[in-house]
C-alpha cells in the first residue's frame, strides 16, 4: 500500500522574513506569526534566533528573527501591502530606513514571481547572503526553487557553506 500525498493548498507559496530588535521582540514576532496565520495557509515557522544587526548605519540591538513560509490566496501587491500594515501596527513608521524596528517583515520569495519596483523586489534581493534566513528557508522548504538563479534552498545554502573537515 503507498502512502497518499496530500495536494499543495490553493494559492501563491509564500516566505516572508520576521524580525524585531526594539521593545518586546518575543512578543512582536509571535504577535506577526499570529497575524500571518491568517493571510496564509499551513503556515510553518522557523524557531526565533538571536542576529547581529547588517548593513546598518549606527549601532542597534540584537534582533530576534524568524521566517514563516506558506500558501497564500492574496495577490502579491496586496499581501506586501498587509505585511506593512502588519508592521505600522506594531508602531514601525519608514520601510527601508535600515533602523532599529519594533517589527520588520519582508516579503522574500511569492511563488516564482519577479518583480522590481520602486517599493517592492521579489525575490528580496538580499536573502541569499542572510543565513538568518536562507538557513531556516533550506530546513522548511529546500526543495523550493529560487525563481533568480534555478537553484533549490538546500543548493543556496550549500553553496555559501565552507567545505572541508567540520
Amino acid at each position: 500500500m503507498t502512502a497518499s500525498r496530500r495536494p499543495a493548498p490553493a494559492g501563491t507559496r509564500v516566505a516572508v522574513a520576521l524580525g524585531s530588535n526594539l521593545g518586546d521582540r518575543e512578543g512582536h514576532v509571535a504577535w506577526a506569526l499570529q497575524q500571518l496565520g491568517a493571510l496564509v495557509d499551513d503556515l510553518e515557522s522557523s524557531a526565533p534566533e538571536d542576529t547581529a544587526p547588517l548593513d546598518v548605519p549606527a549601532p542597534q540591538p540584537t534582533y530576534l528573527n524568524s521566517v514563516a513560509v506558506g500558501w497564500t490566496r492574496l495577490g502579491r501587491r496586496e499581501f506586501f501591502d498587509r505585511l506593512t500594515a502588519l508592521e505600522r501596527a506594531r508602531g514601525r513608521t519608514g520601510k527601508g530606513t535600515r533602523g532599529p524596528r519594533t517589527l520588520d517583515l519582508d516579503l522574500i520569495l511569492f511563488g516564482d514571481e519577479v518583480e522590481t519596483s520602486a517599493d517592492l523586489t521579489v525575490p528580496h534581493p538580499r536573502f541569499r547572503d542572510r543565513a538568518f534566513v536562507l538557513g531556516p528557508l533550506a530546513r522548511l522548504v529546500p526543495d523550493w526553487r529560487d525563481p533568480v538563479t534555478g537553484l533549490t534552498m538546500a543548493e543556496l545554502w550549500d553553496a555559501r557553506r565552507p567545505s572541508g573537515p567540520a
